[in-house]
């Protein structure tokens, strides 16, 4: 027997490495054709989602889209990105001599400074309140930014989601008279501006503290007090001016809250108590400091004690704080009293935020998979060849589909409530699924909102677990090296806050409750009025190429309102999660096979009908060959010519 001749060991310089993934960019535009191509976009549903909502006419936000999508790839990028990961906030809560540090008490790092000002100038708020740009979507635009900027910004978008619903609820008020609180109207009006600037140097980000020990969600158990200054504290402390010489407000503000995030913030909106109940306050977070008449430009914190940071799963680079208010002076925002009516108009915008931030984190999970699945070989065969891993990962693409087209249509519909229809969507692909009747449209997005943020935020976090498990080890790492390009692990567990901030799923499922049963909305039948009528529209258009599907959701459309019609608030709470579930099969399905109809795009239509599939009972499962659904996997996971796929080999 001939003698084997031993194999040389490997080690840490010698042997087997595995190639590198190539992480392309997410979204390519086609300068020449004016409008986005989706079959050359990594992250094929985007594409279609921006051919579906913005006109083809619209080459200043494809090409703004197409170069964050590449910026945000960048080295020196994903290199902030991992020093606000790795250098996350620090507490420094007293001064050399043990007195309570009210000048500089929070520090971050470099690169979550830096990533906040890109943001800025890249608009990821300002673009929605650029209100010469009207012939397209706005909202659209606006979080297809942040998409495409989201995996590589480290969670600065936490502060901007926040910074872009205090920017429209001082929108909704710029106009209010001061009345008896003279000088309000010039400083939200400079905040405002502030807050929608381009310019890192003027721009403003804003905090949202709301969370309290006793009340959670339930922003009921507020025990933050506000009191309304007399004529002479104000008199007295008539020279205190904020951080940018604007007067403070004539209420003191005192309490404890519990769990805010973007503390590091210019500006905050909070809910505090009044002799008139629950009411919404704007408050700067720094202001002159009383002590240093010798250096005027000197600032402290306007009453607000640093008392811990918050050590969370995820988020870490985000500086979540507990908070001691004790004489923070601010400005009331809308009726006393009615601070619950104000503040939803913060929450419609960050639950749209949420839900947005879920799917993005989501699609760079995947990208990161299809980029792995195309460079790793196991038992000498690219993942890329092992029909079962691909197929796999084709199951979850489709469910990222679903979730992508839903966040958004909701975002579509924010933008449609906010611009004019027969400006902007009047030419576009979607002109068919965005009701042209603004109530009609604005009832739709109060409805599928909560039930959004809640699936999607849930689905995705279910998703990037899965990516997590298709790079093995890898994907269980905390990959910080290579500025972090593979690191699914910091993604999830940043996204695994999203089920919880701004409302649990459970929280959703309740609001849901409330707005069918509300009867100022469609005189209490919204699910029959609103989406029973949106859904059949919907249908129309694709019952030809989907006719079994439409029947479907027809019948699931049904159940939805019989349960509706036929039982009391109590059960309908208790049967909230299902709720939830209805609307996502019901609205996904309608997006997926009306996105498909547009074109006939053979994917699309896949994808449609396996998302539908995937809900439906066993009469419409279509038979099929397991070699031909295979080369389908490689169309809607690798993105693979049509032709290529089915004609070629496995």
């Amino acid at each position: 027997m001939a003698e084997q001749t031993p194999t040389k060991p490997s080690s840490s310089t010698e042997g087997f490495f595995q190639p590198f993934p190539t992480i392309p960019a997410c979204y390519s535009f086609s300068a020449a054709s004016a409008r986005g191509n989706h079959s050359s976009s990594d992250d094929v549903v985007l594409g279609r989602i921006l051919e579906l909502y913005l006109p083809h006419n619209c080459s200043n936000a494809g090409q703004s889209i197409h170069d964050l999508s590449r910026r945000a790839l960048e080295p020196r990028v994903l290199q902030h990105s991992v020093d606000a990961e790795t250098n996350p906030p620090v507490l420094r809560p007293l001064t050399t001599f043990g007195e309570e540090n009210r000048v500089d008490p929070l520090w971050t790092s470099t690169g979550w400074k830096a990533l906040k000002a890109i943001g800025q100038e890249e608009g990821l708020v300002s673009v929605a309140y650029e209100t010469e740009n009207t012939t397209w979507n706005r909202r659209v635009h606006q979080f297809a930014l942040n998409h495409v900027w989201s995996g590589s910004a480290a969670m600065t978008g936490c502060p901007a989601s926040m910074t872009d619903g205090a920017a429209k609820l001082l929108a909704a008020h710029l106009g209010d008279p001061d009345g008896d609180q003279p000088g309000r109207g010039e400083v939200l009006r400079e905040a405002y501006r502030r807050l929608i600037s381009r310019d890192p140097n003027v721009a403003w980000t804003s905090g949202q503290w709301m969370t309290e020990r006793k009340g959670g969600s339930d922003v009921r158990g507020t025990e933050t007090i506000a009191r309304r200054l007399t004529d002479e504290e104000l008199l007295q402390e008539a020279s205190q001016r904020d951080a940018h010489g604007m007067p403070l407000g004539p209420w003191r503000i005192d309490g404890f809250k519990w769990f805010s995030s973007a503390t590091d913030s210019e500006m905050t909106v909070m809910l505090a108590q009044t002799t008139k109940g629950l009411s919404l306050f704007y408050a700067p977070v720094r202001r002159r400091a009383s002590r240093s008449a010798s250096s005027p430009n000197e600032t402290e914190l306007n009453g607000i004690r640093i008392q811990r940071l918050k050590n969370k799963v995820g988020t870490k680079q985000l500086p979540t704080a507990e908070l001691e208010l004790k004489g923070v002076r601010g400005w009331l925002i809308g009726e006393e009293g009615r601070g619950v009516k104000e503040v939803a108009t913060i929450l419609n915008i960050t639950r749209l935020y949420t839900a947005a931030g879920s799917v993005a984190g989501w699609g760079r999970g995947l990208a990161i998979c299809r980029a792995y699945t195309r460079a790793r070989k196991v038992q000498g065969s690219l993942l890329a060849d092992i029909p079962q891993h691909v197929r796999w990962m084709a199951v979850e693409t489709v469910k990222y589909s679903a979730a992508m087209h839903w966040a958004f249509f909701g975002i579509a519909l924010q933008g449609s409530v906010e611009q004019d229809w027969d400006l902007m969507v009047r030419n576009t692909k979607a002109a068919a699924i965005i009701p042209r009747d603004r109530k009609h449209a604005a009832a739709l997005l109060r409805l599928i909102t909560p039930a959004l943020k809640a699936q999607a935020s849930v689905g995705s976090v279910q998703g990037l677990r899965e990516c997590m498990e298709g790079l093995g080890g890898v994907g269980y790492c905390e990959n910080n090296e290579d500025g972090g390009i593979l690191n699914v692990a910091r993604i999830l567990r940043d996204t695994l806050v999203n089920p919880i901030w701004e409302g649990t799923v459970s929280v959703m499922a309740e609001d849901v409750v409330r707005v069918i049963l509300d009867p100022r909305i469609s005189n209490g039948k919204i699910i029959e009025n609103v989406l029973g009528q949106w859904v059949h529209h919907v249908l129309q258009h694709c019952q030809r190429t989907f006719p079994d599907e439409c029947a479907f959701v027809e019948k699931r459309l049904q159940s939805l309102v019989e349960i509706t019609n036929h039982v009391d608030k109590a059960e309908l709470l208790w049967r909230g999660r299902d709720i939830l579930g209805h609307l996502q099969a019901i609205v996904c399905a309608c997006l997926l096979m009306y996105d498909a109809c547009t074109d006939g795009n053979e994917v699309a239509v896949i994808v449609a009908s396996r998302y539908i599939q995937s809900f439906a009972d066993s009469d419409i499962q279509k038979p099929s060959q397991w070699d031909v659904e295979s080369r389908k996997d490689r169309m809607i996971f690798l993105g693979e010519d049509i032709a290529r796929a089915v004609n070629g080999k496995l």
